[in-house]
């Protein structure tokens, strides 16, 4: 259900798919909207608000789709109608079925019936959805969970057969070398900005779970020469005299480009379960600036600068330090985990996972490849 129009979601199904089929895997995605080749339209309703996500209702259409294409294991990367379905459809081919946790259920639906605030309603809320998780995910083979922190959460509720399976980051072209000075001259000369303006960039959903007010309000508090670059788009985006919305970017490369070229990174959402932006802005060698909460804290853990409350006073401040110096420590630290959670050692991992499950013989080990500087990086061995 997460295959909107932009969004980490589906950059991270549509990587899988083209890794996948690259190493001589069949893979088809079974998704709202989805048109291509192995791309399966499963229908749905609009969700108002969503930023392009739609709700699938037809259980049964969806479980045949999924049967038609025979697979060997069947993933769920929603944790509703689409995922009892793909459990269908599993059961009858009796075939594996794994769940891949890209959302926090629980803090989403405290979120939407609670409000941003914590009240008993939004506390049932998450207690319910916690419930309803439970119940769902005993059924699958494997569960997992893009951060530790979330797959301990996972555990501690009862869910059995938990592993964390970080996403990755394509470090060929998320790297710093994408800095374009010229592009980012121009972008300011077409924008009317000064070219001494310091640039912060969000990349991703304009979502009420983003906190996107949060980071106008820390910009106006930075006062002039500081500008936003708002990349997506979305029912909830930022506004301010300091904003600079941009259309989504789908071409991997131009979107490197822009995180490159920009002083600081920022993202405000405190229920990302991992945070691709972050990351992809980690390999570029781009500070970034995230939540303490959430798996956005994790990940920026000891590589970024993380902010304890969701206070434009507190954001200002901690992007004003990250403007003034970023600390070769911070960059380092950054760079590595990037280049550790790069797309081959991503996907060496989770064939693994895929055969084990369903018994076929597992990759090979990764040999290590040339790129260019400054970083060696592996390469998966193609499947046969």
């Amino acid at each position: 259900m997460f295959w909107g129009s932009t969004g980490g979601v589906r950059r991270v199904l549509t990587a899988k798919h083209e890794r996948l089929r690259a190493l001589g895997w069949r893979h088809t995605v079974v998704a709202p909207g989805a048109d291509g080749p192995a791309m399966i339209d499963c229908g749905g309703l609009p969700l108002p608000r969503s930023g392009g996500y739609r709700l699938v209702l037809a259980r049964g259409r969806a479980r045949r789709q999924m049967e038609f294409v025979a697979p060997d294991l069947i993933e769920a990367a929603d944790p509703y109608t689409l995922a009892w379905a793909a459990l269908d459809a599993a059961r009858h081919l009796q075939v594996p079925a794994v769940a891949f946790c890209h959302s926090d259920l629980p803090a989403l639906a405290a979120r939407l019936i609670g409000g941003p605030h914590t009240s008993a309603l939004g506390r049932w809320a998450e207690r319910s959805a916690r419930r309803y998780l439970v119940g769902l995910y005993r059924h699958f083979d494997l569960v997992l969970a893009p951060s530790r922190g979330l797959a301990e959460r996972l555990q501690v509720a009862g869910v059995p057969r938990v592993a964390v399976q970080p996403l990755g980051v394509d470090c060929s072209v998320f790297t710093p070398q994408a800095k374009d000075d010229a592009w980012r001259a121009a972008l300011c000369r077409h924008h009317g900005l000064p070219a001494s303006t310091r640039m912060l960039i969000y990349t991703g959903r304009f979502a009420a779970e983003k906190n996107l007010p949060l980071l106008a309000d820390a910009v106006r508090l930075l006062g002039p020469g500081h500008v936003l670059v708002a990349v997506g788009n979305g029912p909830v985006p930022p506004t301010g005299a300091q904003v600079l919305m941009l259309p989504p970017e789908q071409d991997s490369r131009r979107l490197a480009r822009m995180v490159a070229s920009s002083d600081v990174y920022v993202h405000a959402g405190d229920q990302e379960t991992f945070g691709l932006g972050v990351l992809e802005a980690m390999a570029c060698g781009t500070p970034v600036v995230v939540p303490e909460a959430g798996g956005l804290g994790e990940l920026a853990s000891d590589a970024g600068l993380r902010v304890a409350r969701p206070l434009p006073r507190l954001w200002a401040e901690a992007i004003a330090a990250s403007l003034a110096g970023h600390p070769a420590a911070l960059r380092r630290t950054a760079l590595a985990r990037a280049q550790a959670q790069d797309w081959p050692w991503v996907m060496q991992q989770l064939t693994q996972r895929y055969a084990a499950l369903i018994g076929r013989p597992a990759l090979p080990p990764a040999q290590p490849r040339q790129l260019p500087a400054p970083m060696a990086l592996p390469q998966l061995a193609r499947h046969r």
